[in-house]
């Protein structure tokens, strides 16, 4: 990548003639993750087949035209950092840079100990870089947003701190950090809660609340002097939303950002405002599913606003005929270069670099990240697969929570099943492989729907999912449903 000198820009792009120095906040263990956090940092998971979670943080920054980047990690940062290091590479004869600073106790011997306290120990990136104006965004979501707008907004309206916020329904007001605006003042801070039972609505629409994104734009001279006030108090968890931001509300300085006039290039009126908090492993699997519809809730093709990556050096995907001429087919699905789908049928799902699914193999409403291999005959239902996960013929993953928990995988309350990277999956039982069996004779519901409309089709459609479960029986003997 090669990009010019930092500035921010409105949307008009008349220039703001402010420094800007940008912080990613990437520390976070992700514990609410696991077990996709138990070998890498939150930040460094795997999203969407081909990207991480913190290529979209970087990837708005930098379509904002703000190149000069501090990423603050501290827990198994190993393949953040070299995910860094190799994708996110910038013109240092323009000044531009992304730089991976981990956790260096540069003031007493402590950790970071709250995301303000990363910041404070981590304040010689700030002397250094001189900015005027400093954004911190967090490193976990997933959305789209111009920061030069909210940067515009933030200079504007003379406040020393500046949140951006989120509309949500008012029932989900105890799940995030809420922000109560001023009655005279829209754009003014009156009070800023962290997960209350209620709240009130917008004057706007009251039955939306905003919450608080966690991402913050701060004069620089401002941010420095509180970060030194914060850390001198003895009542703080040192962190920016808890912490910082209401010294600001305290003392009338802090104003909010609201989401929805931010405006992004290509963006629709079904994804301009999308923005996603993927902490959780069902917020991170429904996130997924949001990409996979014919008109996505979140657009990943928006070329205007790109959101980059590491771009695999995997082949083509690849869709072919397995044993007995199964059909390799996928449908209403995302699959990553390297994929080969032989003979398999995949529904719903977001395959990564270089799965492999064999002959009659199903994958349906599920996450598979690179080099997952699905045996013949094996099924995977509503289910997320990280790295390296090889499934033998037969197996079922994702039908039967209890014989799912039994063999030591995760599952959620809603029932989504969760391996871990290079989880061993044991060789099925008889029981398992007639499981498994018996929904490899059902047909995949986008073919439902077209039988459904063309009855015509139905009856070679059937032969169709029968020759599947032949073809698994004789895989994986036994798996035969009578």
């Amino acid at each position: 990548m090669s990009w010019g000198v930092t500035k921010a820009y409105r949307s008009d792009h008349h220039a703001v003639n402010e420094k800007v120095l940008a912080i990613v906040l990437a520390g976070g263990e992700g514990n609410r993750l696991m077990p996709l956090t138990a070998d890498r940092a939150k930040p460094a998971v795997p999203f969407a087949g081909s990207y991480r979670l913190i290529d979209f943080a970087l990837s708005n920054l930098v379509n904002s035209r703000y190149l000069q980047i501090v990423v603050l990690t501290q827990y198994k940062s190993h393949s953040l950092d070299r995910h860094i290091s190799e994708t996110w590479r910038m013109s240092t004869q323009l000044g531009n840079y992304i730089a991976s600073v981990p956790a260096q106790q540069r003031v007493g011997k402590s950790w970071f100990l709250g995301s303000a306290n990363a910041i404070y120990q981590s304040l010689n990136l700030i002397h250094d870089a001189n900015p005027d104006i400093v954004v911190v965004v967090g490193a976990d979501h997933v959305y789209r947003m111009d920061f030069a707008q909210m940067v515009a907004q933030h200079v504007n309206s003379g406040a020393k701190a500046t949140v951006a916020a989120v509309r949500q329904p008012l029932h989900m007001a105890d799940q995030f950090g809420v922000i109560e605006v001023d009655q005279n003042d829209p754009q003014k801070i009156a009070a800023f809660v962290e997960k209350p039972s209620s709240t009130p609505g917008l004057a706007a629409d009251p039955s939306q609340f905003l919450a608080s994104m966690g991402n913050y734009v701060f004069d620089a001279d401002a941010l420095v002097a509180a970060l030194h006030v914060d850390a001198e108090r003895l009542d703080t968890k040192h962190d920016m939303g808890g912490d910082i931001i209401p010294y600001f509300v305290n003392r009338g300085e802090a104003g909010v950002y609201d989401f929805t006039l931010n405006d992004i290039p290509g963006s629709t009126e079904r994804d301009r405002t999308y923005w996603r908090d993927v902490g959780t492993i069902d917020s991170f699997y429904d996130a997924h599913m949001d990409l996979i519809s014919p008109l996505p809730v979140f657009n990943l093709y928006n070329s205007e606003w790109p959101i980059y990556t590491r771009q695999s050096i995997s082949p083509p995907a690849k869709f072919v005929r397995g044993k007995n001429n199964t059909v390799g087919t996928a449908l209403d699905s995302i699959v990553s270069s390297g994929v080969v789908i032989s003979g398999g049928v995949v529904e719903g799902s977001v395959l990564s670099n270089d799965v492999y699914v064999a002959t009659s193999g199903r994958v349906i409403d599920s996450v598979l990240m690179d080099k997952v291999q699905v045996g013949e005959g094996a099924v995977i239902n509503r289910a997320i697969l990280d790295k390296n996960v090889k499934v033998p013929a037969g197996a079922a993953i994702g039908l039967d929570p209890d014989l799912d928990r039994a063999r030591g995988f995760k599952v959620t309350d809603s029932g989504i099943t969760v391996l871990a990277k290079g989880q061993e999956v044991p060789e099925p039982g008889e029981e398992e492989r007639r499981l498994a069996a018996r929904h490899l004779s059902q047909l995949p519901n986008a073919v439902k729907a077209a039988t459904d409309q063309y009855p015509n089709m139905r009856e070679a459609a059937d032969k169709v999912a029968d020759t599947h479960a032949a073809a698994a029986a004789e895989a994986a003997p036994g798996a035969r449903v009578s």
